[in-house]
């Protein structure tokens, strides 16, 4: 089993999830835009914090991680996340980034640091899922060395990085 561990950026720290950190990230994720692609809508603080708990109680498959992190600007606070989600030697990855804080680089700073970490893990492939319409997801994970494929899910399409793509 693999556990996430602090990530260091030049700008960021990908600190490992922690159910402390639900009051500050239900205001960092609260806006509905950031559900366009996802659909649904922000969590409240209640239902926020007990997301939180089971994700910090890890998978109830031994065989698979749940990988966490928050994103916090050194010079600011919390703006928003990145998980992955090892299954075998497949690690599923995304991110979100609140609203003030997008368009600065912070998703493809975090999410590289993210690969990073990930391709010194046992993986031996990284995918993302991306609604075809949502542009910055997209321009992020080329950016972090994913291609797009011509699979989909969910109405989604799979991008995937194996290691001939690092």
């Amino acid at each position: 089993m693999v556990t996430a561990q602090l990530i260091k950026t030049a700008r960021l720290n990908l600190l490992p999830l922690s159910v402390s950190h639900a009051e500050e990230m239900a205001s960092v994720l609260s806006d509905p835009v950031l559900h366009t692609y996802i659909g649904g809508a922000p969590d409240s603080l209640a239902a926020l914090r007990s997301r939180y708990r089971r994700m910090t109680a890890g998978s109830p498959d031994p065989a698979v991680s749940w990988l966490n992190w928050v994103i916090q600007l050194r010079d600011s606070g919390l703006a928003g996340t990145v998980q992955a989600t090892i299954d075998g030697s497949v690690a599923e990855i995304a991110w979100v980034v609140g609203t003030p804080w997008q368009g600065r680089g912070i998703a493809t700073e975090a999410a590289r640091a993210l690969v990073g970490w990930l391709v010194q893990q046992p993986v031996d492939a990284i995918v993302a899922h991306i609604h075809p319409e949502n542009r910055a997801s997209a321009a992020v994970a080329a950016a972090i060395g994913l291609t797009a494929t011509d699979e989909w899910q969910d109405g989604e399409i799979r991008w995937r990085r194996t290691p001939q793509t690092r």
